[in-house]
């Protein structure tokens, strides 16, 4: 190995320390990794499983998991560069005079971590929550560090950046303990209107799931152009919302023709005139 040493002016055995050195520090580093990443993952796990036992919320719990995960991995990955020998006071300064750069590069990304802080803080909704927001309705399945996962009725996933989620309008369906149920129900011309108006209350009455009070009102909305159309509104509890709505419809489909009401189909009368000649 002379012409290394003729040529680069370096020894043989400095080369092979070297070369050893740099395979034991890479092989560590790799194991830091290896070891790094699943200890994150477990303490990862046993802070959500510990959270979970405290009752805390269940956003607040994916949300701290997550970014606790994020902040254990960039510790073991800086450990790891660290041992191969970077010096990480100049790393970070690299950081530090690129910081404005990637401050404007990831402001999106910034937006949605800020965004994730206010849906925790002010609780405009909370894991299990029906929502609709972004024009996206779903229930509220995580609340992570930069996304909201939803997931809607047909088992679609939408995930939604926290920043426009906590800029925008959101529609919490689920928040109030009672919701309002509306049906329009429409009947013929002919029909006694007073008589249906007490069909409908009866119904109302009948079902132990719509409150007494308030109270249930029935009215005439609209004299239409083929039908009467009637307006219910009755409250319920807000897990009863969806069955009272469904049923009632049923129920008023069945039942209706047997007491007296039909329902009407869209018509036009014509007239036809006779022309006389003179």
């Amino acid at each position: 190995m002379e012409w290394l040493k003729e040529i680069f002016g370096i020894e043989y055995t400095d080369v092979n320390q070297f070369l050893v050195r740099m395979g034991t520090n890479l092989l560590i580093c790799v194991v830091i990794l290896v070891v790094g990443f699943y200890l994150a993952k477990f303490a990862t796990k046993a802070i959500r499983k510990v959270l979970q036992k405290s009752n805390t919320d269940e956003g607040l719990v994916t949300f701290i998991s997550s970014f606790s995960s994020m902040v254990m991995k960039i510790l073991v990955i800086i450990t790891a560069i660290t041992q191969l020998g970077i010096e990480m006071t100049s790393f970070v300064a690299l950081l530090g005079a690129a910081g404005l750069a990637i401050g404007m590069a990831f402001s999106g990304t910034l937006s949605n971590f800020a965004g994730g802080v206010m849906i925790l803080v002010l609780k405009p909704f909370k894991v299990g929550d029906l929502i609709l927001t972004q024009g996206e309705q779903g229930v509220v399945k995580e609340i992570q560090i930069f996304n909201t996962y939803l997931h809607t009725g047909d088992n679609k996933v939408i995930i939604l950046p926290n920043g426009a989620v906590a800029n925008g309008n959101i529609t919490n369906f689920t928040k109030a303990d009672v919701r309002r149920v509306d049906w329009t129900i429409s009947i013929s011309y002919g029909d006694d209107a007073v008589k249906a108006k007490q069909t409908l209350l009866k119904y109302a009455i009948e079902d132990q799931r719509i409150l007494n009070d308030p109270e249930t009102f029935v009215g005439i909305m609209t004299m239409a152009n083929s039908s009467v159309d009637l307006i219910m509104r009755a409250w319920v509890k807000t897990d009863d919302y969806w069955p009272v709505y469904f049923e009632m419809n049923e129920r008023v489909y069945a039942q209706f023709p047997e007491e007296g009401f039909s329902f009407p189909f869209p018509q036009m009368d014509v007239h036809l005139k006779k022309e006389v000649n003179v």
